[in-house]
């Protein structure tokens, strides 16, 4: 499986996962609901289980993926600052470009 994270959400998440109460936890990306061809996507600080598979990402992030999730393989992690400062997650290499 693949994720790419760009360095403006790298430099975000490096933030958040270095504080002490993250300490030993990974980014977690996981499908919040799918529907037709695409699907919507959610973050969260969490440690891998059984079903998850660690991918480490050129951004140096250690993201957790649940294994057999198709929808997750390509998953790429953007910061924006404008127009609305925030996380976009989305799978191009899937036909998903962003929320819609």
């Amino acid at each position: 499986m693949k994720c790419k994270i760009s360095r403006a959400a790298a430099k975000m998440l490096r933030t958040e996962l270095d504080k002490p109460e993250n300490e030993g936890k990974l980014l977690r990306i996981h499908v919040t609901h799918a529907h037709g061809d695409h699907a919507h996507y959610g973050m969260s600080i969490d440690t891998p289980g059984d079903n998850d598979e660690v991918v480490a990402t050129d951004s140096g992030i250690d993201v957790i993926l649940e294994k057999g999730v198709d929808f997750l393989d390509g998953v790429r992690v953007d910061y924006f600052y404008v127009p609305q400062e925030g996380f976009a997650l989305s799978n191009p290499s899937r036909g998903n470009h962003g929320d819609h």
